[in-house]
């Protein structure tokens, strides 16, 4: 998921409150242990998910592990993925997708790479770093453009929000940059392992960027998922992007099923910024926009504020009409970002200040879920697991 989630950037240091919470929570990290299967068996029952294949075979609501389980781990990386699996996720968010230099795809939340890598450390790449216009923000650092796949290899990935998540720098510098030809191989494998079929929800990021540097990520994508038959209407991979135009492109190109991202109702895809289409995320979510939507996708992951807006205070308000809307469209909704660090919940969930602390992320779970919505995105899949048990089973 993407730039578009401004409450990422609200950190603060400090604070141990929920280690032994974490501790707890990672040590009975079997899905079985969780209660995943029952939980999915009620859902299945509720809903109407099951055997039938493609989406419909998923439990609702699904949980969707963000980046991995990148409340325990850092970020788009195979510790992160593996351990959302073992968390009880139904699907793995697998990529946040941009291109190297020499037209990999490879996993990183954005193309700037020096807040989620050690690059810095490396004096070889200090003359990389520059300043960049990306999608109209003025952004310094390093871009995995200027790099090959083979020295974007040599770094190594750390936490991105380390005064939220301290306990994750344990593991800064244990794991490389991912390619996405090699999630696709890990998907394999670890379905096999699991005796279940895994399942990846990749973004393509910053697409009208990337295409306007020769790299248009789309084709690439495309091609990977065709190399590896997983470019059909019941393939286990969904694609989503925050530019309609994208998704419109890679449903040309391939039949999976496909997302918009729509960030706050007043801004405005950056391809809309780039071709002149005043519309804005509000005009989309209308009945009318959801329409059009869905004559060229499945879904849409709309920020949890377009399901339930908060006030000035930060607590949520009346749900709006978008799930209804939606779902008469034939849309399915996995809003982000789901998060049990008190700065990411709503004010009424929160328990002290300590920016480190959980709050009640059951009870946000509770309410966001009782709206209706299919599924949702979290970087804590076991939380989320437990709280889609409870809601379940009543």
């Amino acid at each position: 998921m993407g730039t578009q989630e401004s409450d990422e950037r609200r950190t603060a240091g400090g604070g141990t409150g929920r280690r032994a919470l974490l501790g707890a929570a990672v040590l009975g990290a079997g899905g079985a242990v969780l209660g995943l299967p029952g939980a999915a068996r009620a859902a299945d029952a509720r809903h109407g998910g099951g055997p039938g294949g493609g989406l419909k075979s998923l439990p609702v609501p699904t949980v969707i592990g963000h980046r991995g389980a990148s409340g325990y781990r850092p970020e788009h990386t195979f510790g992160s993925y593996e351990l959302a699996l073992d968390l009880g996720a139904d699907i793995v968010e697998a990529g946040d997708l941009v291109p190297t230099r020499d037209g990999h795809l490879v996993c990183r939340h954005e193309p700037e790479i020096g807040g989620t890598t050690d690059v810095a450390d490396h004096p070889e790449f200090a003359d990389r770093r520059r300043t960049k216009v990306l999608d109209g923000v003025s952004t310094t650092g390093w871009f995995t453009e200027d790099f090959t796949l083979a020295e974007l290899k040599t770094l190594r990935t750390t936490e991105r929000i380390p005064a939220n998540r301290p306990h994750n720098t344990l593991y800064d510098g244990r794991w490389e940059i991912p390619t996405f030809e090699e999630v696709l191989r890990w998907q394999n494998e670890q379905t096999r392992k699991r005796g279940r079929q895994v399942w990846i929800y990749p973004e393509l990021k910053h697409p009208t960027y990337f295409r306007k540097l020769g790299l248009g990520t789309e084709e690439r994508l495309a091609k990977l998922l065709r190399a590896y038959g997983k470019d059909r209407k019941n393939s286990p991979v969904i694609i989503q992007s925050f530019e309609p135009t994208s998704i419109q492109r890679m449903s040309k190109l391939v039949r999976n099923p496909l997302a918009v991202l729509l960030s706050g109702a007043g801004s405005r895809p950056w391809d809309f910024v780039e071709t002149g289409d005043p519309r804005t995320t509000a005009d989309l979510v209308t009945p009318r926009g959801l329409k059009e939507i869905a004559s060229y996708a499945q879904g849409i992951g709309p920020t949890l504020d377009l399901v339930v807006p908060k006030d000035s205070a930060g607590r949520l308000t009346e749900p709006t009409t978008l799930v209804r809307d939606a779902h008469r469209a034939g849309l399915v909704l996995h809003p982000y970002t789901m998060r049990n660090e008190n700065p990411f919940l709503p004010a009424e969930f929160r328990k002290g200040g300590d920016p480190d602390a959980y709050g009640d992320a059951f009870g946000a779970f509770r309410t966001y879920f009782a709206t209706g919505i299919d599924g949702i995105f979290t970087d804590n899949p076991d939380t989320g697991v437990l709280a889609r048990e409870d809601f379940v089973n009543g």
